[in-house]
Protein backbone atom coordinates (compact mmCIF):
# COMPACT_ATOMS: atom_id res chain seq x y z
CA UNK A 1 0.00 0.00 0.00
CA UNK A 2 1.32 3.46 -0.91
CA UNK A 3 2.30 5.95 1.79
CA UNK A 4 1.85 9.00 -0.47
CA UNK A 5 -0.46 11.43 1.35
CA UNK A 6 -0.27 9.45 4.62
CA UNK A 7 1.12 10.93 7.84
CA UNK A 8 3.62 8.61 9.53
CA UNK A 9 5.96 8.79 12.52
CA UNK A 10 9.62 9.44 11.80
CA UNK A 11 11.66 10.12 14.97
CA UNK A 12 10.12 10.88 18.40
CA UNK A 13 8.14 14.11 18.11
CA UNK A 14 8.49 14.13 14.30
CA UNK A 15 5.87 13.11 11.72
CA UNK A 16 6.00 13.32 7.94
CA UNK A 17 3.77 13.09 4.90
CA UNK A 18 5.07 12.55 1.38
CA UNK A 19 2.93 14.87 -0.73
CA UNK A 20 4.15 13.90 -4.19
CA UNK A 21 6.86 11.76 -5.79
CA UNK A 22 6.94 12.10 -9.57
CA UNK A 23 9.65 11.58 -12.20
CA UNK A 24 12.79 12.77 -10.33
CA UNK A 25 11.34 15.06 -7.68
CA UNK A 26 9.72 14.48 -4.28
CA UNK A 27 7.96 16.85 -1.86
CA UNK A 28 7.32 16.05 1.80
CA UNK A 29 5.87 17.97 4.76
CA UNK A 30 7.47 17.35 8.17
CA UNK A 31 6.08 18.50 11.55
CA UNK A 32 8.16 18.80 14.73
CA UNK A 33 7.17 19.12 18.36
CA UNK A 34 9.30 21.63 20.33
CA UNK A 35 12.75 20.14 21.01
CA UNK A 36 12.26 17.24 18.57
CA UNK A 37 15.39 16.04 16.79
CA UNK A 38 15.79 14.84 13.24
CA UNK A 39 18.82 12.59 13.66
CA UNK A 40 22.08 13.16 11.76
CA UNK A 41 22.12 11.26 8.47
CA UNK A 42 23.19 11.63 4.85
CA UNK A 43 21.89 10.56 1.44
CA UNK A 44 22.75 10.98 -2.23
CA UNK A 45 19.79 13.28 -2.79
CA UNK A 46 19.92 17.06 -3.01
CA UNK A 47 17.46 18.64 -0.58
CA UNK A 48 15.88 22.03 -0.04
CA UNK A 49 13.89 22.70 3.13
CA UNK A 50 11.42 25.58 3.46
CA UNK A 51 10.24 26.54 6.95
CA UNK A 52 6.44 26.70 6.95
CA UNK A 53 6.30 27.70 10.62
CA UNK A 54 8.47 27.85 13.71
CA UNK A 55 12.24 27.86 14.06
CA UNK A 56 14.58 25.00 13.13
CA UNK A 57 18.30 24.56 13.75
CA UNK A 58 20.07 22.66 10.94
CA UNK A 59 23.55 21.20 11.29
CA UNK A 60 24.96 20.51 7.82
CA UNK A 61 28.49 19.06 7.68
CA UNK A 62 29.14 20.61 11.10
CA UNK A 63 27.86 24.09 10.20
CA UNK A 64 24.87 25.30 12.21
CA UNK A 65 22.17 27.38 10.47
CA UNK A 66 18.86 28.47 12.02
CA UNK A 67 15.88 29.15 9.75
CA UNK A 68 12.48 30.57 10.60
CA UNK A 69 9.14 30.76 8.84
CA UNK A 70 9.63 31.82 5.22
CA UNK A 71 13.32 30.86 5.03
CA UNK A 72 15.00 28.07 3.09
CA UNK A 73 18.13 25.96 3.46
CA UNK A 74 19.95 23.82 0.85
CA UNK A 75 21.53 20.45 1.67
CA UNK A 76 23.91 19.10 -0.97
CA UNK A 77 24.21 15.45 -1.93
CA UNK A 78 26.21 13.47 0.62
CA UNK A 79 26.19 16.17 3.33
CA UNK A 80 25.74 14.86 6.88
CA UNK A 81 22.81 16.75 8.38
CA UNK A 82 20.24 16.81 11.16
CA UNK A 83 17.81 19.24 12.77
CA UNK A 84 16.51 20.37 16.14
CA UNK A 85 13.14 22.10 16.43
CA UNK A 86 13.65 25.18 18.60
CA UNK A 87 9.85 25.50 18.82
CA UNK A 88 6.84 23.81 17.25
CA UNK A 89 7.77 23.81 13.57
CA UNK A 90 6.94 22.52 10.10
CA UNK A 91 9.12 22.09 7.02
CA UNK A 92 8.40 21.52 3.37
CA UNK A 93 11.24 19.33 2.05
CA UNK A 94 12.01 18.81 -1.63
CA UNK A 95 14.38 16.07 -2.84
CA UNK A 96 15.94 15.14 -6.15
CA UNK A 97 16.03 12.35 -7.12
CA UNK A 98 13.08 10.75 -5.30
CA UNK A 99 13.86 9.27 -1.86
CA UNK A 100 12.89 5.74 -2.87
CA UNK A 101 14.02 4.62 0.61
CA UNK A 102 11.03 6.53 2.07
CA UNK A 103 8.37 5.88 -0.61
CA UNK A 104 6.15 2.80 -0.45
CA UNK A 105 4.49 2.18 -3.79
Amino acid sequence: MSNIGVWEAAEPGVKRCILKAEVGLMMMEVHFEPGAIGYQHFHIHEQMSYCLKGKIEFTIDGVVTVIEQGQTVYIPSGAKHGVTALEESALLDVFTPIREDLVKR
